[in-house]
């Protein structure tokens, strides 16, 4: 959706200028239109100075209140979320977390209460729902050639064998591989899925030194389909992103969407090639078992920043509500508590909340 030259821009505030602040929200931000970057929060004035010596830079805690801003993102370590979103949204800013939304449920719950108190957008940033592999899974799914898909199995894996000095990787609320790459999993997982009945889940800390979780591998489970999502440290050469049984047939997409590693490079967002993915879908007829391969849509998580902007002017819905944030905390802590029991556990979820979930996705659909 275009946006009208003749309206002001909204303001914005980055909070945090780590690895995702910089790659990610910095360069979306940049490269929407009606958005304007004008504040960042950091503690580390002189980096972010380096990068843009226009912006202006003060401490989080005042970033998230500046009388300049319309748009709050929140991209700090996890445990800071709830707070600094809070504080936004007091302050009648729209705000934008990036995931993990908090690091427990009763905070999710209490900032979607803020956000309706206050009536400002409150969105977090799952990015990932418009990566190339994910399109392809919603595209296989919609054309009905597997059938009722059955098992979702889901896998964020990567080959970092040495730990990282890096708050994700240090013992702490809200840290580990399932708090950074489980919120992404679950999303997607419950997009394709619907909520689960209960979780089952296990963890462990693989790696020499691990301080925190490194190894995770959670089922969903609704009624008899079930979602495996798995996410590792230890994988040299990966492994297929995504695995689909249905009752027709399969369907197969090894390689993980590339804007990532698109931005890694360099490369600026919507530049040509942008998300363009030549690794194809293969789709395995059951009946016949006869292969083919299905093109991979185009991934674009600009799209994120644009909802969130036509959102904000009520043009359209908000393109990750609270009620979808809290359904996924629930979950993580679901499958936490599995983990610690060995048993499944059903998400903490109110029967209210699970109806206001089911129609943002219906809404969305």
């Amino acid at each position: 959706m275009s946006h009208p030259s003749h309206e002001a821009p909204l303001r914005v505030a980055l909070v945090g200028y780590g690895y995702a602040g910089k790659l990610f929200h910095a360069a979306y931000i940049d490269a929407t239109p009606g958005l304007q970057l004008h504040v960042v929060g950091s503690n580390r004035p002189d980096a972010v100075l380096a990068d843009r010596p226009d912006a202006v830079v003060c401490p989080p805690e005042a970033a998230v209140t500046h009388s300049e801003v319309d748009l709050v993102v929140i991209a700090t370590p996890n445990d800071r979320h709830a707070p600094l979103a809070e504080a936004a949204l007091r302050a009648g800013k729209h705000v934008v977390v990036d995931k993990p939304f908090t690091v427990t449920l009763i905070e999710a719950r209490h900032l979607a209460r803020v956000a309706a108190d206050t009536g400002r957008l409150l969105s977090v940033f799952q990015n990932r729902r418009w990566d190339s592999d994910f399109l392809a899974v919603q595209a296989a799914i919609a054309g009905e050639a597997i059938g009722q898909p059955m098992h979702i199995e889901a896998h964020f894996d990567r080959y970092r064998p040495h730990v990282r000095a890096r708050w994700r990787e240090q013992a702490g609320q809200g840290t580990g591989i399932w708090f950074d790459l489980g919120p992404h999993l679950v999303d997607q997982a419950l997009l394709l899925l619907g909520l689960p009945d209960a979780v089952s889940a296990s963890f462990a800390q693989q790696r020499a030194g691990a301080e925190t979780p490194d190894w995770a591998h959670v089922v969903l489970h609704a009624a008899e389909r079930r979602a495996i999502l798995h996410a590792s440290m230890l994988v040299a050469g990966g492994s297929p992103r995504w695995t689909l049984h249905g009752t027709r047939g399969s369907f197969i997409k090894r390689r993980m969407d590339q804007q990532e590693a698109q931005l890694l490079a360099g490369m600026a967002p919507g530049a040509p090639g942008w998300g363009e993915d030549d690794d194809t879908g293969v789709l395995i007829d059951g009946a016949t078992s006869a292969q083919s391969d299905i093109p991979t849509p185009s991934g674009d998580q600009r799209a994120f920043y644009a909802a969130v902007r036509d959102a904000i002017a009520g043009a359209r819905p908000n393109p990750v509500p609270p009620v979808q944030a809290v359904a996924v905390m629930a979950v993580l802590e679901a499958a936490v508590a599995a983990a610690q029991t060995g048993a499944a556990v059903a998400p903490d979820l109110t029967d209210t909340e699970r109806a206001e979930w089911s129609s943002t996705r219906e809404a969305a659909s």
